[in-house]
């Protein structure tokens, strides 16, 4: 579908409100799913965070890379053990997670340097920015996989002030400087509400929350905390969207204005979401927060 001039023009003024409201405000995106392996999706991504940039935001990309730590663990020969559906993370795989979690964060930097933006690549170990504990799984240990007890934001406020786009790999440390491998929503999380983020969006591969799963025409495109929480607790949620929904939460009650819950999948999702009165995903927002105008 070839648009005229005069439809660009009107989508341009339609994302004029945003760019006031967001200008000079922190957004934290959480990168993951099929953005991150699909390279065409890969690139969208990263021109919507130059884009964002661009217009006045302050980005920070927080990723994960799960997927990848898998292959690599195949490729040395290692067999992954699992404790209640969760990889067990001993010293030799965390050796291999800490590479790989690495080398995806310069490939990142790489793809925002390419469009002319400079991107300063870093893990929770620089400036000591991630402490972590050990997490336990229902009280059964997997090895090095680390909960955030404390963010020091100093190393993220430093590169923002210098007008570099921080890409942050979850990796912590505990009291004793072992490294941690962190769950990347969980980081996101941590990171968007030590920086009082203006925004937190997750890129999932969901089209967001539904009231009903099975039926595709009740997604939510915006709920409260309040509404949220008692989706929570009637135990009507798929298993991967549950500790999401959370985590939201818990990021609203905690200084974040609002949360996008974004399906990684569609093109530019960021862009729609962020810029558009309709909205693409859900929005979780403050109980007394104004509500857009997303019909």
């Amino acid at each position: 579908m070839e648009m005229n001039e005069m439809q660009k023009a009107e989508v341009l003024i339609e994302a004029l409100p945003y760019i006031q409201r967001f200008n000079r405000k922190i957004i934290v995106v959480k990168y993951g799913g099929s953005a991150m392996v699909d390279e065409q999706l890969k690139h969208q991504v990263i021109q919507d965070v130059v884009l964002l940039k661009l217009v006045g935001f302050k980005p920070i990309i927080v990723h994960g890379g799960g997927k990848e730590i898998s292959k690599w663990v195949g490729k040395v020969g290692m067999e992954p053990h699992f404790v209640n559906g969760l990889r067990v993370t001993d010293e030799a795989t965390m050796e291999i997670a800490e590479m790989v979690l690495n080398k995806v964060n310069k490939s990142l930097v790489q793809l925002v340097n390419e469009l002319g933006i400079k991107a300063v690549g870093i893990s929770g170990k620089d400036g000591m920015m991630l402490h972590c504990e050990k997490k336990y799984s229902k009280g059964e240990d997997i090895g090095y996989v680390g909960d955030v007890t404390k963010v020091d934001p100093e190393i993220i406020y430093d590169l923002l002030e210098k007008d570099f786009l921080p890409i942050i790999c979850p990796i912590g440390f505990d009291e004793e400087f072992k490294s941690y491998n962190i769950n990347a929503d969980d980081a996101a999380c941590a990171i968007a509400r030590a920086v009082h983020a203006e925004k937190l969006a997750f890129l999932t591969d969901v089209e967001g929350v539904y009231r009903d799963f099975e039926d595709k025409s009740s997604l939510i495109s915006e709920m409260s905390v309040d509404e949220a929480q008692a989706f929570v607790e009637s135990g009507s949620l798929g298993g991967g969207m549950l500790p999401k929904l959370q985590n939201c939460i818990d990021a609203i009650r905690n200084g974040v204005s609002r949360v996008h819950i974004l399906d990684g999948r569609i093109a530019h999702c960021l862009l729609l979401e962020i810029f558009t009165n309709r909205g693409i995903g859900t929005a979780l927002v403050g109980n007394d927060a104004e509500r857009y105008s997303h019909e």
